[in-house]
């Protein structure tokens, strides 16, 4: 007879299922939602009076000196100039240096910093910040706020809050809200991967339109300011209750 090939062993056998977590109880699952509910809670009363924002998204790694650094502290000083608050993860890195433009021309500037092992500190040019515990949270935060987004160039995570940001945009969970790229070589294999989905019909071609790829201050700010003046109008601000301990 042939020589039989063996059956592999099962993925997971028996005496291996403790290795694997299912759900857990549901007293932590309870706490877990409660956990939640307050980080939502304390990013809500912390930010609520900041506004209106523009979020720049972008790497931590990016030191003072570094092209795309002094690129975001040029655009955060341009965007407190039009009277807008720069948001930022705040972080150091381009984050750093968008918060450090606007807080140099005594512009508002504040951030939603992450709690992480390494990399991640609150950078000092911020009047106010919060931080969180879950990235799903602080991302809600981070677009919660604003009305425009400025994506420099990142990494894994930037490129996470690019498209998520994208999404919402596309699908019309959040309306008209402008999204501008910035580093149009470091950005050059996503601009053809787009164009590429384009090609294999998996986005409409009009949802391009969605992007401004640019490497001026000048023009991200004048797209900007084209889709605030067209697409909102101002209203009075509340102001801060003190029986609730808000401050603006």
């Amino acid at each position: 007879m042939p020589n039989e090939t063996p059956a592999p062993e099962p993925l997971f056998a028996k005496d291996q299922y403790y290795y694997l977590e299912g759900p857990k109880s549901r007293s932590y699952e309870l706490l877990f939602a409660f956990d939640v509910l307050w980080e939502f809670i304390k990013g809500f009363r912390k930010l609520h009076f900041v506004g209106p924002c523009v979020t720049v998204f972008g790497s931590a790694r990016f030191k003072e000196g570094h092209a795309y650094y002094e690129l975001s502290r040029k655009l955060g000083a341009r965007i407190a100039q039009e009277g807008l608050t720069v948001m930022t993860g705040g972080g150091p890195g381009v984050m750093e240096a968008a918060n450090r433009g606007a807080f140099e021309v005594g512009g508002k500037s504040v951030g939603c910093n992450i709690k992480l092992p390494h990399e991640q500190f609150h950078n000092p040019y911020m009047q106010k910040w919060v931080t969180i515990k879950y990235f799903f949270v602080r991302k809600v935060l981070l677009i919660k706020y604003s009305y425009a987004f400025v994506v420099m160039p990142g990494g894994v995570g930037t490129l996470d809050e690019l498209f998520e940001t994208l999404t919402l945009i596309q699908t019309a969970t959040i309306h008209d809200f402008p999204l501008v790229v910035m580093g149009k070589d470091y950005h050059a294999p996503l601009i053809a991967m787009l164009n590429t989905m384009v090609k294999e019909a998996t986005i409409a071609p009009e949802d391009l339109e969605l992007l401004k790829f640019t490497d001026d201050v000048e023009e991200a700010v004048a797209h900007i300011r084209t889709y605030l003046t067209k697409n909102y109008r101002i209203l009075p601000r509340r102001k801060p209750l003190g029986w609730l301990w808000e401050k603006a």
